[in-house]
Parts: structure tokens; sequence; C-alpha cells
């Protein structure tokens, strides 16, 4: 889907302002309200906007560790090991990836102890033919997609400059 200077622009108010009024929006951009929703809509409808807030933060929870899994899947059974995965409440994420293993998972638990735990739970699934840990030390870079709509953003001004 193709977004235009607009869309970004709304986009990367909602990633800055996420608890702004629809209506506070449209006053901070200066277009009509009616014309905020109708894009906000089309957004969500295209799958730019996946969801809304809050998020949260599994360290404040109770789980400070977060750990990077790698599963390497038994051939044929990589959709029954992922049904699984999504009964495992400390996988807050998995991926079917290439190169070293089947899945990645990011894992979050209490302490150490509990994510040996959850590891040789992981271990034990049906399917399952080795793992792969790394605990990750600090986060050095937050999730975040305000550079990136930045981008796309300046992209479609100079575009729209060039047309």
């Amino acid at each position: 889907m193709a977004v235009d200077e607009l869309d970004t622009r709304i986009l990367r108010l909602l990633l800055d302002r996420p608890r702004t009024s629809v209506r506070e929006y449209a006053r901070i951009l200066g277009v009509a309200r009616g014309t905020l929703q109708a894009r906000l809509d089309r957004l969500e409808r295209e799958g730019v906007i996946t969801g809304t807030g809050p998020f949260l933060s599994p360290a404040a929870l109770g789980h400070p560790v977060l750990a990077f899994v790698h599963i390497e899947v038994t051939q044929g059974h990589l959709d029954d090991v992922g049904d699984a995965l999504a009964a495992v409440p400390e996988i807050i994420e998995a991926f079917s990836i290439t190169g070293g293993g089947d899945l990645l998972t990011r894992v979050v638990a209490r302490d150490n102890a509990h994510l040996e735990d959850v590891i040789q739970a992981l271990i034990s699934l049906p399917g399952v033919v080795r793992t792969r840990t790394e605990v990750a030390l600090r986060e050095r870079v937050p999730h975040r997609l305000s550079p990136l709509v930045e981008s796309i953003g300046a992209a479609a001004g100079r575009a729209a400059t060039r047309n």
C-alpha cells in the first residue's frame, strides 16, 4: 500500500501522541475530522495500523529476563510446534526464520532459573529437535517505527514535488 505525506504525518502523530483524540489530531494537522477518520479507517483496513496501545513492560510485570530462543524443528512439524508455542505465556513473539533454526522466539522470564524451566518445556515439545538461547543484556534500540515513518514521509514528499 502506498502512503502519502498526510498519511505519514498521521502515523507520526499516532506514534508520538498515542492518547490524543481524533479531533485533536485533525486540529494539529489542519485537516477536517472526517478526512482524518477516513484516513485512519483506510490505514487500518489496509493493515498499516495493526493495533492500538497500551504497550506493556514485561520487566515491570515481574519478568525482567529477556531471551531469544532459536528452535530447530523436525521437518513437517513447524505448524504443530508453532501452535504449541502459542500456549506458552512466556513466549511473547515467535517467527519462522531462515538460517540457524526454524523458529525464533522472544521469551521473558522472572529470573534465570525460570528461563531454564521455560526452555526445558520448549525442548520437551513434540517436534522440537534442539534450542539455542541468547540472553539479552541491555536494550540498545527500543522497538520504534518513527524513523521509518519519517523516512517514508520524506520519500513521499519528494515524489509529490517531482509530479
